[in-house]
């Protein structure tokens, strides 16, 4: 099916929403599961589509998956195989995070170059040269990454670059590896907080996470963890940003605020009012917004998830805003789609600078990502008439019921399927 959202422009969104667990989160927890023997469960998981995706990842390896609304239980044998299905893999980019656990517990992982969205090259060197400092030896092989080790070995490692994803498989195999592992220029994000919490529920020695430096003392064996996955702050920005784009309204609960403290502060300075609450936050917009600056950095900087939210504020803000894109080279060509809702923007390499203009006008577009997708359905409330928003299942893959979600705030947005 070709499925398409129809939405129309001019909606106030008001009310409230409660976000799921984070896509950037639960996938990696999935993978984590391979590290223990036995059943893992998962509470708080989104109803996305790369949830199903990646159990057919670990079913492939020998798990057995079952997903009940937003639980997710995974029970894994005492023996599990070593080559990730290529076919699965290939569809989602997160899938590369099974690379860690199971060079840990088979001394060797066959894992297929991901897909997943066309934001730009990311490449796995840093995944790479952190397994090879653990000792294994890794190499690429018809399509695949292959790594395998006798046995592994704490080491200490310094990261070029805060790269989530090599963090994420340097901290998987570094748990069942002899001695300790000094991991440095770590990414920070929420997520691999996360995803140290889980893994010292499983009975992982680990130190410093959440900073720059993490320490994981290798243990023989982990056991098996319950385990709430944290809120999606990508998803609740989204909202944040829907409210003060269509002079909203919207009461945001299921996540800490801290950890979406740049972006709500970017709101503020564009003239929204911003309350913050333990679990949660409040956005309301009177007024157009104000032209703002954005940079995207690794965090605690602003997520680059969220620049397509950011350009689409700066689309119908009051002046001129300059945004910089510093981790995925083609994530501007989101820019493209809204040229052809009108926006006035320019691209010159990792900058793209934005004349807003009061009103957009509804034309059909394409999604090329995640994120896009959710930016080109906010852009499109702020078009006068009806936009179509095609590939969708883009959408589909990051955001719960996100039709549903945005009629119960008063969007007027419609799914519709075509045969192909």
């Amino acid at each position: 099916m070709n499925d398409r959202f129809l939405v129309t422009g001019g909606a106030r969104l008001q009310g409230s929403v409660r976000v799921a667990g984070a896509k950037n989160s639960v996938l990696k927890l999935m993978s984590a599961a391979l590290l223990a023997e036995g059943t893992t469960t998962l509470s708080n998981c989104p109803e996305i589509l790369d949830v199903p995706y990646m159990k057919r990842v670990l079913e492939g390896l020998g798990c057995f998956v079952t997903i009940n609304g937003s639980d997710v239980s995974i029970t894994t044998p005492a023996e599990i195989a070593s080559d990730a299905d290529f076919d699965a893999v290939r569809q989602f980019r997160a899938s590369v995070c099974v690379l860690g656990p199971l060079t840990a517990r088979c001394g060797r992982a066959k894992v297929a170059l991901p897909g997943g969205d066309a934001i730009g090259s990311r490449p796995l060197d840093m995944h790479q040269s952190g397994l090879e400092k653990l000792g294994a030896t890794t190499h690429i092989q018809h399509g695949c990454v292959v790594a395998e080790a006798k046995e592994l070995r704490g080491a200490n490692i310094r990261l070029d670059f805060p790269s989530v994803g090599a963090t994420e498989n340097i901290l998987t195999a570094a748990v069942l590896a002899e001695g300790t592992t000094v991991l440095d220029n770590a990414a920070r994000e929420p997520e691999i907080l996360d995803l140290c919490i889980m893994l010292k529920e499983m009975g992982a020695d680990i130190t410093g996470e959440g900073s720059s430096t993490i320490t994981i003392r290798g243990v023989e064996k982990l056991h098996p963890a319950d385990h709430a996955v944290i809120g999606d702050r990508i998803v609740a920005g989204t909202w944040a940003y829907a409210a003060a784009m269509t002079q909203g309204d919207i009461t945001v609960g299921g996540i800490a605020p801290k950890y979406l403290h740049l972006p709500l502060e970017k709101l503020k300075v564009a003239g929204a009012e911003v309350e913050t609450y333990e679990h949660g936050f409040r956005v309301r917009m009177n007024h157009r917004p104000q032209a703002v600056d954005f940079q995207t950095l690794p965090y605690p900087g602003f997520p680059t998830d969220l620049q397509p939210m950011a350009i689409g504020i700066a689309t119908i803000a009051e002046g001129s805003s300059v945004i910089t894109e510093n981790i995925f080279e083609a994530r501007f060509r989101f820019v493209d789609e809204l040229l052809r809702l009108g926006a006035d923007a320019t691209v010159d390499g990792h900058y793209v600078v934005i004349r807003g203009v009061e009103q957009l006008s509804s034309t059909p577009v394409w999604s090329s990502d995640i994120r896009a997708g959710a930016g080109l359905v906010l852009a499109g409330l702020c078009a006068d008439g009806v936009t179509e928003v095609h590939d969708v299942f883009h959408i589909d893959r990051g955001y719960p019921n996100f039709v549903e979600q945005l009629r119960s705030l008063g969007a007027t947005i419609e799914r519709v399927s075509d045969a192909r």
